[in-house]
């Protein structure tokens, strides 16, 4: 199984593997940053049925942008970060940020 956006710790380290066998060093908190972001994102999309508005980071929290290049919102962890809140509980996260994806994309 080859996995692309890890959704829980587990995932997370069979993905740090797969892209050591690539020759790629990632670190756990590389894997979850990145895994938050394309969740996110994927949220996004799907609710928005394309692929119009863009999450990014901003140091420790995620901002939405819209296709003019104009803030939507700002999606700030539950804890100290998004890495530290995934650690914990990430299935309480991706809920988090299912939630936050469906309030940025708002009345669209």
């Amino acid at each position: 199984m080859f996995i692309q956006i890890p959704m829980d710790m587990d995932e997370v380290q069979m993905r740090q593997l797969q892209l050591k066998q690539h020759g790629e060093i990632a670190s756990e908190d590389e894997i979850i940053r990145q895994a938050v972001l394309d969740i996110c994102q994927n949220f996004l999309d799907q609710i928005e049925d394309g692929h119009y508005d863009s999450v990014a980071w901003q140091e420790e929290t995620l901002t939405v942008t819209d296709i003019n290049g104009d803030q939507m919102a700002v999606i700030k962890p539950q804890g100290s970060s998004f890495v530290a809140d995934f650690r914990q509980n990430a299935d309480a996260t991706l809920q988090r940020l299912e939630q936050a994806a469906i309030q940025a994309s708002g009345a669209r």
